[in-house]
């Protein structure tokens, strides 16, 4: 058998179950947009087409390991407020580390998942992962057919009103 690429290790770590399923504990009952695979995946999967558009050298990996571990602090921002993506960079290192990331990688992963919620203003820094990241991330989320739409409490710009991809 050939050994697993290092996004199925990530997505097998027994660290990256137990915080998923932190996650899916506290979400159990939520009704806005949840933080379970099928969010990691679109957003790593929009932010790859993205990349792709955009002509970026950004390593298929790279993007996905973003995907998958950007909101795995989740669980810690509902029990003690600390911020996900804050909780997510610190919690992913352990992981990264584990699935065979180099020090460089990882930290332009926690780059990434550190800059997911803040918009790049910069336009010389608007095609690196963290800025397709931060886009992608916004575009997975489908506000356009949301029955809580009137009670998010994203601001009207970071709302996805509309398929694009």
């Amino acid at each position: 058998m050939q050994e697993p690429d290092r996004i199925n290790r990530i997505i097998n770590h027994k660290k990256y179950i137990e915080y998923t399923n932190k996650i899916k504990i506290h979400e159990k009952t939520r009704e806005f947009c949840r933080h379970d695979m099928q969010h990691f995946l679109d957003a790593a999967r929009i932010a790859y087409i993205l990349a792709l558009e955009k002509g970026l050298d950004i390593h298929k990996e790279l993007i996905y390991a973003v995907g998958l571990l950007h909101d795995i602090g989740k669980w810690i921002q509902y029990e003690s407020g600390i911020k996900h993506d804050v909780a997510s960079a610190d919690l992913c290192e352990e992981i990264l580390v584990d699935c065979g990331f180099n020090q460089e990688e990882i930290d332009e992963i926690k780059n990434a998942i550190l800059n997911h919620r803040k918009k790049i203003k910069d336009k010389k820094k608007t095609e690196d992962l963290s800025s397709i990241f931060y886009s992608a991330d916004k575009l997975s989320r489908n506000c356009y057919s949301c029955a809580s739409i009137e009670k998010c409490n994203w601001k009207e710009d970071k709302k996805n009103l509309y398929i694009k991809y």
